[in-house]
């Protein structure tokens, strides 16, 4: 009997806009339970230094000019996670283990080996008197793969957990959509991949023009009107552009100029569609190759949310596939990726392989994450 742990998952995306937070029991293996999950928001100074932040760095030079100013908002946002930590340990009555410290990511350039996180796991490991376990990427970049996604290995156990018929495909659509296809139980037979944008042109578009955060249920999107010339040139741009070929996207690497001079709703309409098809696009791809079988693709997520965007993708997809929340399954979509960053601080614990060649590109299966006792 393979020993299970407790793991307190806490994942912040590029929406910037909090910490998700999941506490597990898993043997890193074959098993885990969801004990909780809950959303702590940042506070409104926070959110605009981060996304202040992220909007002045376009390059890996540019996170050596703003050092100074990087190492301030670290040390904020380590904070910030101790609090979390502190209320979830008062709430719990069960020991944590291991804390899956992902960080918030600033800056990612596979090309570059470069993966920048914010979150000083050492600090956080002093303040929680917890073990921590943080930068998961760093190892998979220096084994040639590209750092991300890292989650597909628990995409797996959730559908072998749940007992979700065969063969599945998980659609995460964060401000990044990724993919992971499913064709056993076995890790040979994952394939994940970044496929573009999903949520973060849309949430960009109408933080600049409205005091929002996003599009809520895609209201904006639904009452404009897409400007079908911008839009396919758009979709040739990003075909044919120097990120075609990667497994991996940073919000960088896509830009609003071209719906510039639309109306807040047209704009919006535009990145709607133009993440929607994307997104289709991928999935016809992805499976169509394997259209004699019915594949159901379970969506998780914050774009799921979004019916506007739904609707786009189901839109521009193949006849043999089932569209679903993985919230039918009774999985809470908005804390997979959260309680994936609690199951891989349990297999980094235990040196197991959290990435593979066939999710991020890297030449042999590989461990991550550096485990830090600082108390």
């Amino acid at each position: 009997m393979n020993k299970s742990y407790y793991s307190l998952g806490l994942m912040s995306g590029t929406s910037m806009d909090g910490v998700d937070a999941s506490l597990i029991k898993s043997d890193g293996l074959s098993k885990y339970n969801t004990i909780s999950n809950k959303y702590f928001e940042y506070d409104k100074n926070l959110y605009q230094n981060l996304t202040n932040i992220r909007d002045k760095i376009s390059n890996s030079k540019d996170l050596e000019i703003l050092s100074n100013d990087l190492k301030s908002i670290e040390k904020e946002i380590t904070l910030f996670h101790a609090k979390v930590v502190n209320e979830i340990t008062k709430e719990s009555t069960f020991d944590i283990d291991f804390i899956g410290f992902h960080g918030q990511t600033i800056f990612h350039n596979a090309d570059e080996k470069i993966s920048r996180q914010l979150g000083d796991g050492k600090l956080l490991s002093q303040l929680a008197k917890k073990t921590v376990v943080y930068n998961f990427r760093e190892n998979d970049l220096n084994n040639g793969g590209e750092g991300a996604p890292l989650s597909p290995i628990f995409h797996q156990l959730i559908v072998k957990e749940n007992k979700i018929d065969l063969p599945v495909c998980v659609l995460n659509i964060g401000g990044i959509a990724n993919i992971t296809a499913i064709g056993s139980n076995e890790p040979k037979d994952l394939k994940s991949y970044d496929i573009g944008p999903g949520n973060c042109l849309i949430d960009e578009w109408i933080r600049k023009k409205t005091k929002k955060k996003y599009d809520d249920n895609g209201q904006t999107a639904k009452t404009g009107k897409t400007s079908e010339i911008i839009l396919n040139q758009a979709l040739d741009n990003f075909n044919n552009g120097k990120n075609k070929d990667n497994l991996s996207f940073d919000t960088k690497d896509f830009d609003l100029n071209f719906v510039r001079g639309l109306s807040l709703e047209d704009g919006a309409a535009t990145l709607t569609d133009f993440s929607g098809r994307i997104v289709g696009a991928a999935l016809f791809s992805l499976l169509s190759r394997v259209s004699d079988k019915l594949w159901k693709v379970l969506v998780c997520g914050g774009g799921r949310k979004n019916t506007t965007l739904m609707n786009r993708i189901k839109k521009r997809t193949l006849k043999n596939l089932v569209i679903q929340s993985i919230d039918d399954y009774g999985i809470d979509g908005d804390f997979v990726e959260s309680q994936a960053f609690a199951y891989l601080a349990v297999r980094s614990y235990l040196k197991l392989p959290i990435s593979f060649p066939q999710t991020t590109g890297c030449s042999n299966p590989c461990t991550g994450g550096v485990v830090i006792k600082n108390f």
